[in-house]
């Protein structure tokens, strides 16, 4: 594995108003490691994530990610930074519904250049690859992603997000609608894929229990020198 990270934080400070949320004085993760980025409800866990896409700058400090200093970057050029170096599995997987698996999952290329000259061969050939990989059948490319099961779609929104190997993926609780078994599994065909593409992956979860599906895990109260109260 590289040593050279793919994200590091320094000093970073960010809150709502008054309401301080995050400070944490360094966060550094390798690129290619499998990260568990672990704290309670309401404590930072998804407002950190939307400042390592981006999505957020801080009041201080320095968020580089894969290379990019995104608290210097405007709106647009964060938006590029986005399609081109990151895949994002949300909650709630936020599919369009009555398009089909293969134009969810290709959604992923609209806005990138960059990770579509990724893609060697045919773009359905690759689909098809990553719907294996996620053992999800690719006969189901033309089905509604709004006709499939809650795992069936787990997978179509971790093909979108995997397509042309964004050097990075975040995950934010991807597996709160499943139970222990089919969580575990989902993460280990996931991280499987991260691995062959050489894509660092961050899972958010306040699930202590998926601790050794990851090379490592960060409690978010040990880096964040803000005091949360449980809610």
């Amino acid at each position: 594995m590289s040593t050279r990270p793919v994200i590091a934080l320094d000093e970073v400070q960010f809150g709502y108003g008054m309401r301080q949320v995050l400070d944490i004085p360094r966060l550094w993760i390798e690129q290619g490691s499998s990260v568990l980025l672990r704290g309670i409800s309401g404590g930072g866990k998804s407002t950190l994530l939307g400042l390592l896409a981006g999505v957020l700058l801080p009041s201080r400090g320095r968020v580089e990610v894969a290379g990019h200093a995104l608290q210097t970057m405007r709106g647009a050029a964060r938006d590029r930074f986005r399609a081109d170096h990151l895949g994002v599995i949300f909650q709630q997987f936020n599919l369009l519904p009555f398009l089909s698996v293969r134009d969810n999952i290709a959604l992923g290329l609209r806005f990138s250049r960059l990770r579509s000259a990724r893609i060697s061969g045919p773009l359905d050939d690759e689909i098809a690859r990553l719907l294996r990989g996620l053992q999800l059948d690719p006969a189901l490319m033309k089905r509604p992603a709004g006709t499939l099961s809650v795992g069936q779609q787990q997978r179509v929104a971790a093909a979108r997000a995997l397509i042309g190997r964004p050097a990075l993926l975040l995950a934010d609780e991807p597996t709160s609608a499943l139970d222990r078994g089919a969580a575990s599994a989902f993460l280990q065909l996931m991280a499987a894929q991260c691995q062959a593409a050489g894509t660092t992956v961050v899972v958010v979860s306040h699930d202590e229990g998926l601790q050794p599906l990851f090379e490592r895990t960060i409690a978010l109260a040990e880096i964040n020198q803000v005091e949360v109260a449980h809610v």
